[in-house]
């Protein structure tokens, strides 16, 4: 009971799990556009909340006569994740055409209109590898929204050092996108209130529980995991590190 009240404390003060405004979130989905016949596949979905969001605008908010015939798919292995995307779904009425798979985002292979993967390109290999899959995933005249982390500009050496080789510069991102076959039909990146909102909120949850839980056995081990990243992030990446988003078209 404590291991799954610690699991859920970890997350639930964040709507999803990248830096994201709900006004930048907003105009991400403008440009995937969903319509009442899309098909789309988040994978690496955690619990969906862009998935979701992109389903009510093809399906509840749709205002044509147009037969709704979408069908989105959220993958993860994080069941906990997965399990609160469903129940997600159901309150807003949306499990008729919102369902989510527990599997490895490397495991899908059926094509789809369009396709999100945010924060997860390591589950497909890197960045590249994720554009690479996607175009594979998603045929030509559809569209993808990405995100993942970049440097916009040199970064630190113990920037560099704690998150290594494989964040990509944003120019040197942009290009794999022309590398692997994308026209980039819109770029915007996290701007620092994003940033400073979705580290709060990435702490808020367990720090909420030491509150309540300050003699459990695991409130040492949790706060030092808590500080040490507060620390890393202040004292080493705020301001370095970036994310990008990106809605590709092919």
């Amino acid at each position: 009971m404590a291991d799954d009240a610690l699991a859920e404390a970890r997350y639930a003060k964040l709507t999803w799990n990248a830096p994201l405004s709900e006004q930048h979130a907003d105009e991400l989905l403008t440009h995937l556009d969903t319509r009442p016949d899309t098909s789309l596949v988040d994978l690496g979905c955690g619990w969906g909340e862009l998935l979701l969001r992109a389903a009510w605008r093809a399906t509840g908010a749709a205002t044509t006569a147009q037969p709704i015939t979408a069908t989105f798919t959220g993958v993860d292995t994080d069941a906990s994740g997965l399990a609160r995307g469903r129940r997600a779904a159901e309150r807003r009425a949306l499990q008729q055409h919102v369902s989510f798979l527990e599997q490895p985002a490397d495991a899908w292979r059926e094509p789809r209109d369009r396709a999100i993967c945010i924060g997860s390109s390591h589950t497909l290999g890197g960045s590249k590898a994720m554009l690479e899959r996607l175009a594979e995933v998603v045929p030509h005249g559809g569209r993808v929204l990405v995100g993942d982390m970049c440097w916009e500009r040199t970064p630190t050496e113990a920037a560099h050092a704690m998150f290594g080789d494989e964040v990509p510069l944003l120019a040197d991102f942009v290009a794999m996108c022309r590398e692997t076959g994308w026209e980039v039909l819109h770029l915007s990146t996290s701007d620092q209130r994003e940033w400073d909102d979705f580290e709060s909120r990435h702490r808020a949850g367990l720090r909420e529980w030491l509150l309540t839980n300050p003699d459990s056995p695991k409130a040492k081990e949790v706060r030092e995991q808590q500080d040490e990243r507060e620390r890393d992030y202040v004292g080493t990446y705020r301001g370095v590190l970036g994310f990008v988003y990106l809605v590709l078209g092919r």
